[in-house]
């Protein structure tokens, strides 16, 4: 089923992406903004912070994303202690709050807790990041899926790095000073994105991918 509806319930993940990943803030971070003038806010791009909120003190580090219409994918480097539990219980717990608010729904739209796997060594680490960033907005490329981009990766690369809801623009260099993501990890693996795309190519047009599981 549908985890998100609308453009504004993708655009909502994003931003949770950074609100929930926070020792202090909670469920009634966006109640808080709302209810603020605009111009007591300090923005940046879709991103606020009140004066009087403390400054963030993040949960994990989140290296890679991608939303999907029925699921999402995270790439994450644990910080805090349970950290990445926290962080995933605020997420998970605000996306079903907020879906069930709007949409007049009860219950969790996610089916179980969520699936993790610790990622080792850089080689899974390189694959999981094409498997996550690349291959699943390949799914989405309007001219056939996966099977169509693969036959026109260039052109598929092209749209995959203007879908909003995926960290690829960031790691392609399209999209800078990401206040959600800590390439460090990947950046030092993939220092130019030709590097990546390079990688990647040769990962979807190889069908290499089947090293990457989520058990």
């Amino acid at each position: 089923m549908p985890i998100t509806n609308e453009q504004s319930d993708n655009w909502r993940f994003v931003r949770l992406l950074y609100y929930m990943n926070d020792e202090f803030l909670g469920e009634n971070w966006n109640r808080s903004l709302s209810s603020s003038p605009t111009a007591t806010t300090k923005k940046v791009g879709i991103f606020s912070r009140l004066p009087d909120w403390p400054k963030q003190r993040p949960l994990v580090e989140i290296v890679g994303y991608c939303l999907m219409p029925n699921h999402f994918h995270l790439i994450l480097r644990e910080i805090k202690k349970n950290g990445m539990a926290k962080f995933m219980q605020k997420l998970g717990q605000s996306m079903s709050n907020h879906f069930n608010e709007k949409y007049k729904q009860k219950g969790s739209i996610f089916q179980g807790g969520y699936k993790g796997r610790t990622v080792e060594d850089d080689n899974y680490l390189r694959y999981l990041a094409v498997y996550i960033m690349v291959k699943n907005p390949f799914e989405l490329y309007p001219k056939g899926g996966l099977e169509g981009a693969t036959k026109d990766f260039d052109n598929a690369w092209s749209w995959a790095i203007d879908y909003p809801f995926c960290s690829l623009a960031d790691y392609a260099r399209k999209r800078k000073n990401s206040p959600i993501l800590e390439k460090g990890l990947l950046g030092e693996i993939f220092s130019k994105p030709i590097d990546f795309k390079n990688f990647a190519k040769d990962c979807i047009l190889g069908r290499k991918l089947d090293i990457v599981t989520f058990e």
